[in-house]
């Protein structure tokens, strides 16, 4: 099948093919189509960029602004380290954390909670507690959180057979379905609070801390549908409901995921509060851009400006051998249509991996494991709508809403925090993953797509629950993410390719969550700390860890 047949094809199922069979549709609302640097990106494999026309010298350069980029700047900045810049392809730094606004609210272009932070995550902790959302000492048992970011109630419901109902786990069908929804729950939670002989959890978060049992890591080697089917589960809708889980943090189904990153969703997950049960999120309107924001501040604060945005680096080269050459870190600069040559003393790369095959000189070894990652595309629509649309019947309206047959993940609602007595203006977040197709074809077609094509599939899907949508819709925008997150297929979180990029190096460190296996919030967070308290010590910078 060729690419016009393709994108035919597609275009003919789904909620496409349930417009096409009714009265023409009303005029779409007005929006943008929205998207990373694609021209720039794209240019790396051919490169053909021109020489430098400028360099310039800086102890340590970290590629990428994502979360792992600004951790490790938050990370040096707190140790009053000065002497680094980090480059970002995009106008504006965040990676999958970034946020929008118009005049009803903020809202995500992509990640947007954070569970409660365990015990293991205390730099996470040491963040939020330097945010002024976590008050008192950050590695207390059961902190207490600012209730302005703790997910308001009702936080989740699912649309099915025609109405809400409560929680994201379907209603059990009959008494043989209850009995197996108590058998896993109770499997996951042997998983919880299992501990090795080293007193580590068997999936802690970050993964790092997680222990090395042979049994656990055996998890890696199978997906996590075949460990369900592998313990007796049958019941269709429990299958659902862990595929959804998939989809939801890893852009993958439970057919590809490794049984262990599948487990480790559920299992990891226990962070404790004071004011809150282990459950409930830290959200806010922008998602997860106000973390972002706030390690902005504080780089800000204590050593002025450090960031260089719109700037693609095609080229790292150096530091393979013992001595004082700095490493090389070509940018080109689109808006200014030339190449600067940053001379450094130190790399954190801290942008995707899958890059690396085509940026890194030399060290044939980490482009062969980078060329082992695989990634996830990802679109992400926010609806503007003059009041909240009118709802089936069932459970109230909820911060996070899931359709059970909808082809997207549901949506999230950026004003449930405002707790609204009477129903106003809002804005809704869709996110749909592409688990059905490879993740080319999903690439493909986000390329491909119009943003018309991609508003009439959304608004399909959503007018099941909610009849009247079109009609309160203003406008419709859509962000398309094409290497949303790494795939953590089996054998990627304990294989050796990744191994590779977890390890110190002695010049060049590395930064992302893609260093871990999976994207989360907490995965990235870590990695950037680590590799910037790695080139502390190397640079001979005195200061007390954050991660022991």
């Amino acid at each position: 099948m060729d690419r016009r047949d393709f994108l035919r094809s597609l275009a003919l199922t789904g909620a496409a093919a349930v417009a096409a069979c009714r009265d023409p549709p009303r005029a779409l609302p007005p929006g943008d189509l929205l998207g990373p640097s694609f021209a720039s990106a794209h240019r790396l494999p051919a490169q053909g960029f021109p020489p430098p026309s400028e360099t310039r010298r800086v102890a340590l350069a970290i590629v990428g602004g994502g979360v792992g980029g600004l951790a490790a700047g938050w990370r040096l900045a707190r140790a009053g380290f000065a002497d680094f810049l980090i480059v970002e392809l995009e106008d504006t730094p965040g990676g999958n954390s970034r946020a929008g606004r118009n005049e009803i609210s903020a809202y995500p272009w992509g990640a947007h909670y954070l569970p409660l932070p365990t015990s293991e995550a205390g730099a996470v902790r040491e963040l939020l507690a330097e945010l002024g959302v976590l008050h008192g000492d950050p590695h207390a048992v059961q902190p207490t959180y600012d209730e302005n970011y703790l997910c308001a109630t009702p936080q989740e419901r699912l649309y099915r057979h025609g109405r809400w109902q409560e929680g994201l786990l379907p209603i059990a069908a009959d008494a043989h379905e209850r009995a197996e929804y108590q058998r896993f729950a109770e499997l996951i939670d042997g998983y919880r609070h299992r501990r090795d002989r080293r007193g580590r959890r068997a999936f802690a978060l970050p993964m790092e801390k997680s222990s090395r049992d042979a049994d656990l890591i055996a998890l890696d080697r199978l997906s996590m549908r075949d460990w369900l089917h592998s313990r007796g589960f049958v019941s269709p809708q429990l299958h659902w409901y862990v595929n959804h889980a998939c989809c939801d943090d890893y852009g993958t189904g439970s057919a590809a995921v490794s049984a262990w990153a599948g487990i480790h969703y559920f299992a990891c997950r226990d962070g404790q509060a004071s004011n809150a049960s282990s459950d409930i999120v830290l959200t806010a309107p922008q998602g997860n851009a106000w973390l972002v924001d706030g390690m902005l501040r504080s780089i800000g604060q204590r050593v002025g400006e450090r960031l260089l945005t719109g700037a693609l680096a095609f080229r790292v080269a150096g530091g393979e051998t013992p001595g004082k050459e700095p490493l090389i870190v070509d940018l080109w600069l689109a808006s200014e249509q030339r190449t600067l040559r940053l001379l450094a003393g130190q790399v954190i790369w801290a942008a995707p991996v899958f890059l690396l095959a085509h940026v890194l000189a030399g060290r044939a070894a980490l482009r062969a494991a980078a060329r082992r990652y695989t990634y996830a595309p990802w679109l992400v629509a926010n609806l503007s709508l003059a009041r909240f649309p009118d709802d089936r019947l069932g459970a109230a309206r909820s911060w996070d809403n899931v359709l059970y047959a909808g082809q997207g993940l549901g949506y999230v609602d950026a004003t449930h925090q405002r707790m609204r007595l009477a129903p106003g203006r809002t804005v809704l977040t869709y996110y749909r993953s592409f688990a059905e197709l490879t993740p080319e074809q999903g690439r493909l077609l986000l390329r491909e797509a119009s943003r018309e094509f991609w508003a009439e599939q959304i608004l399909s899907e959503l007018e099941l629950p909610h009849a009247n949508l079109r009609q309160v819709v203003t406008r419709l925008d859509v962000y398309r993410h094409g290497h949303a997150m790494c795939r953590p297929l089996p054998g990627l979180i304990w294989g050796g390719e990744r191994a590779r990029f977890a390890a110190d190096g002695a010049r060049l460190r590395f930064a992302h969550a893609d260093v871990s296996g999976f994207s989360l919030f907490e995965e990235a967070h870590y990695r950037g700390v680590l590799a910037a308290e790695r080139s502390l010590r190397s640079l001979g910078v005195a200061s007390a860890s954050l991660l022991d």
